[in-house]
């Protein structure tokens, strides 16, 4: 959400930022709203200086007058109301301003890669996909979940369900003892406002799954990222500034309708509505963003490193960063099957975007309340890494061997085979 005070210092330069993003924002109608807004704030607090002024006289004859002006304050404040909502309709759909260093582009194919890492594997063999490994193994049942369920759900059974485990706790203790992150195991469910503070609600409401509840008028959603409700933990809170920074961990099921992919990654798990994911969430002085943001992405690729995955990283540019972002990096790990680096995470900073949402401030050292940065990334997409481990792991008898990591979580494996 956007400050109105600091838009109206200099729309022009709000208007600019903006338009790097490639989206389209009715401008004008925005401030013609604020300015009619402000007006009848202006012509409400002139009557009610009247009023006052006629409430302190013994002028009976006054009384009508006062009546009058009464009618007159609850029409303008209705029509206010009208206005006002629209305002905040507008201001709602309105994506956060691009970090200066944020490359301007339209698409993926202007994202500019910073770093790759670790060796890609050469494979004396054709290299099968993950669904092909896993149906041979009778480990992934894609068949089953769409009988049972629907299409883009899955049956992970047998050692992959272990694997899968597995990679969600090595992933767990890595950032909870290593990278100084509190783990939270939070509900599923969120609601219409925690659904807003973060930026989900309104613009992308066809891509949620709602829960229809008892209560009437109790709107709840699965949450679609735990992003969602470890950022809302300091909803409507003024933090103490030696409480910052505040790291959070979760590892949960996350839930899609992925309502803009149709015909996109129809085998396998690349994209299902439901799906693990550990989520990274800070919330730091906003000054302290870009730094917190480069500390997360490290985090996250720590864990790709300790798994001996490739990978690369990349920035993003201004029309692909998601709703809330400032500025986001990108890792993608490599699929042999597809010959190429497929996100696996992704870091965001997100400034004081959501905090202005959120209703969320400190006060800092000059004893000023303002609003606290927030942070979030992917450490890792558990399913993706199941994916990554499957492929590049693989075996050319269709075993999959066991990362050295993995191992004590695995009740030491050495690979997963169908024996």
């Amino acid at each position: 959400m956007h400050d109105l005070k600091l838009i109206r210092k200099d729309f022009e330069a709000f208007k600019k930022a903006l338009e790097k993003r490639h989206v389209k924002i009715d401008f004008e109608n925005l401030k013609k709203l604020d300015l009619l807004n402000r007006e009848f704030i202006q012509k409400k607090e002139a009557l009610e200086s009247e009023k006052k002024i006629i409430s302190k006289s013994k002028d009976k004859t006054l009384f009508n007058k006062s009546k009058e002006i009464s009618q007159s304050i609850d029409k303008i404040v209705e029509e206010q109301k009208k206005i006002k909502s629209d305002l905040d309709d507008i201001l709602s759909n309105i994506p956060n301003i691009p970090h200066s260093d944020v490359p301007d582009g339209k698409s993926e194919n202007d994202n500019v890669e910073i770093i790759k890492s670790g060796l890609v594997p050469k494979f004396d063999f054709k290299p099968k996909s993950h669904y092909e490994l896993g149906e041979n193994l009778g480990m992934l049942d894609f068949d089953l979940a769409t009988k049972t369920t629907g299409s883009r759900f899955v049956f992970v059974k047998d050692k992959l369900a272990l694997l899968e485990r597995a990679i969600s706790n090595f992933m767990l203790d890595v950032h909870t003892t290593k990278n100084g992150y509190k783990e939270i195991s939070p509900p599923l469910l969120a609601s219409e406002n925690t659904m807003f503070g973060t930026g989900q609600l309104p613009k992308f409401e066809n891509d949620q799954f709602e829960v229809k509840l008892d209560e009437e008028n109790d709107r709840k959603f699965l949450i679609p990222t735990a992003e969602v409700i470890l950022t809302n933990i300091v909803k409507d809170k003024i933090v103490n500034l030696k409480d910052l920074p505040m790291r959070f961990v979760a590892s949960t099921p996350c839930f899609r309708k992925e309502a803009g992919s149709y015909g996109k990654d129809t085998k396998g798990m690349i994209r299902q509505h439901q799906f693990y994911k550990v989520e990274l969430v800070s919330i730091v002085e906003p000054n302290n963003c870009e730094a917190e943001l480069d500390r997360m992405t490290n985090c996250a690729t720590g864990i790709l490193d300790l798994l001996k995955l490739p990978y690369r990283k990349v920035l993003l540019c201004t029309g692909d960063m998601g709703f809330s972002a400032e500025k986001t990096y990108d890792i993608e790990v490599w699929l042999p099957s597809e010959n190429k680096y497929r996100e696996i995470s992704s870091c965001s900073s997100c400034g004081s975007f959501q905090a202005r949402r959120m209703k969320t401030r400190f006060k800092n050292e000059k004893k000023e309340t303002i609003h606290v940065g927030t942070l979030n990334g992917s450490g890792l997409a558990v399913g993706r890494t199941l994916i990554a481990i499957m492929e590049n792991y693989q075996q050319e008898d269709g075993s999959i061997a066991i990362p050295e990591a993995l191992k004590p979580y695995m009740n030491n494996l050495e690979k997963i085979t169908n024996k």
